[in-house]
């Protein structure tokens, strides 16, 4: 049997929770001068991949 790989855009995307995968969210990393502090606030915290693509990810990473 051959070795299961990652797929190294989704590993460096998502990490495990303990029953779901989480991710940071986009538009943060640049041009944030016209975001208000409220928006660039709740850009912080990390999401959770809803369930309707939670199979494609645990294709992507087996291991």
């Amino acid at each position: 049997m051959y070795k299961l790989k990652n797929h190294s855009g989704a590993s460096k995307r998502f990490r495990k929770n303990y029953k779901n995968f989480k991710y940071r969210q986009c538009f943060r990393s640049h041009i944030l001068t016209k975001k208000s502090s409220k928006r660039k606030r709740k850009l912080r915290k990390l999401c959770i991949v809803n369930a309707y693509n939670i199979k494609k990810i645990k294709s992507m990473l087996p291991a």
